[in-house]
């Protein structure tokens, strides 16, 4: 069949006596990114196969399954797990609103692991469903690129099978990574942590990014007692300053042990538990060790070096604006590119990719703007820039506006927590140009504000805008006085 291929950004017609390929399209990893472009691309017309290692929750290089990180081992799981902890929070606030719950509360972690296990088991065969149905041929096993238009996939007996294809799409994802320290063997990673078999009652987190807050949560939301290191003085580098405090002092104040500017220098095995020894020689036992501690692109088993697939130092594929590689026929999407490592983000890197290729659209995948959340308790979610990106970046003023409040189900409960709401306005344009929320819901609620970025709002549309009440979300139409102007060339300056 003769397709429109993007070539060097243009649609070109392919010659009529152009190679036979076993595929269009051959994908190495189905994951959110994988799974979307081999749908999208099977649904444009293309002949595509895909291949993905044999299910297991806890990762590995010969194990993975249907659905990747996000659905087995990532963000799916995670949140089920959010929810479970922050029923702890929400029964000890239940008793002021006339609940009269026992002092002693019983939580079952084998119940709720089952329930997620469960989950996960049912969302890889929807996957596997979803590919069927788009008539995507499924391959399990390990596989590898042999050249430019040709794929290796080892099966489970060992057996190799070679198939050529037109284009091949790597989305093989990022693991996580292990500090190299002494012990290191001791600790776990995210994977391990989502299916313990045992709750720990004492847990150490390493790392200050979203997977360390959130399994600090977690286990705290479950009763274990939790410190949290991290190198900053802040957790959630990159992140708002003004927010990543008030994630400090929630995350204190539901009883976490916080420890900035310090790092884990050994682990040591010991029959109480696992000794944990700091840069400032500080000791301590626990139960469990979590490295939060970031996560590489998962590319050293693709035999991309020597195909000549450039990488960057990280090990990330470097790619264009339309997802492509310095070889023409090979492209990747999601996490293994390090652009913007967010599932939702590789499912718009899948669909762009399988426009461009087989849909006759070039489409390059647009990273401005990408609204995310932390799902630690309560929650962080953020769209646009944040302060101290804003100042960087102003060619003039900054208006800052924030509202800072007691939510209106603490003021019975009694919790002594705040949420904080924050807009940036480009004081020439009018324009919003980030907005930032932590408390209870912020994620439904910035997901409703980053529409309204993506159309270019301006404040005056969010004044004009009614308000919904009560509710924390009208607070975002309701911020009337500015909070600080900041002129052109200054330095950020926060309520730290």
């Amino acid at each position: 069949m003769s397709r429109k291929m993007l070539i060097d950004g243009e649609v070109s017609q392919p010659n009529e006596g152009e190679v036979h390929y076993d595929f269009d399209l051959f994908v190495i990893g189905a994951g959110s990114g994988g799974v979307r472009a081999s749908r999208f691309s099977a649904n444009f017309g293309a002949k595509v196969g895909i291949c993905e290692l044999p299910f297991h929750p806890i990762s590995s290089e010969v194990v993975g399954g249907v659905g990747g990180t996000c659905v087995i081992r990532g963000c799916v799981p995670k949140k089920i797990l959010v929810y479970g902890a922050s029923f702890g929070g929400e029964i000890e606030d239940a008793r002021n609103y006339g609940w009269e719950v026992n002092e002693k509360v019983d939580f079952n972690w084998k119940k709720l692991l089952h329930k997620k296990t469960e989950e996960i088991i049912r969302l890889n065969g929807i996957y596997k469903r979803l590919l069927s149905n788009a008539g995507v041929k499924l391959f399990e096993g390990e596989g590898k690129i042999v050249g430019p238009n040709e794929v290796e996939v080892t099966q489970l007996d060992g057996t190799k099978l070679s198939y050529s294809a037109k284009h091949i799409l790597i989305a093989t994802g990022s693991r996580a990574q292990r500090p190299a320290i002494p012990g290191q063997e001791l600790g776990i990673s995210s994977d391990e942590a989502l299916s313990l078999e045992e709750l720990p009652k004492r847990a150490v987190v390493l790392g200050g990014g979203y997977i360390a807050v959130e399994f600090a949560s977690i286990w705290r939301g479950m009763g274990a007692s939790v410190d949290l290191f991290f190198r900053k003085e802040l957790p959630l580098r990159g992140f708002d300053d003004e927010m990543r405090a008030a994630v400090a002092r929630n995350l204190e104040g539901r009883g976490i042990d916080l420890h900035p500017q310090t790092n884990l220098t050994e682990l040591i095995k010991t029959e109480d538990g696992i000794k944990v020894i700091t840069d400032h020689g500080e000791e301590l036992i626990t139960d469990v060790v979590l490295f939060a501690t970031g996560r590489a692109p998962n590319t050293k088993r693709l035999n991309l070096e020597a195909i000549g697939v450039e990488l960057d130092k990280t090990g990330a594929v470097k790619v264009d604006e339309y997802s492509r590689t310095n070889i023409p026929s090979i492209w990747a999407v999601g996490d293994v590119t390090n652009r913007a490592n967010l599932t939702p983000v590789a499912l718009m890197e899948g669909t762009c990719f399988a426009k461009t290729v087989f849909g006759d659209q070039p489409s390059k995948p647009d990273h401005r703007d990408i609204p995310c959340a932390v799902f630690c308790i309560p929650p962080l979610s953020v769209v646009g820039l944040s302060e101290e990106q804003a100042i960087e970046q102003a060619k003039g003023d900054i208006l800052v506006f924030t509202s800072t409040f007691t939510p209106m189900k603490n003021t019975v409960s009694g919790r002594q927590e705040k949420t904080i709401m924050k807009l940036l306005v480009d004081a020439e344009t009018d324009k919003v140009i980030g907005a930032s929320m932590c408390g209870p819901d912020s994620p439904e609620i910035v997901q409703g504000i980053a529409i309204a970025l993506k159309c270019g709002a301006t404040k005056a549309q969010f004044d004009s805008t009614v308000g919904i009440h009560p509710s924390a979300a009208e607070e975002f139409v309701t911020m009337r006085s500015v909070t600080r102007r900041i002129a052109a060339g200054s330095k950020p300056k926060t309520n730290l």
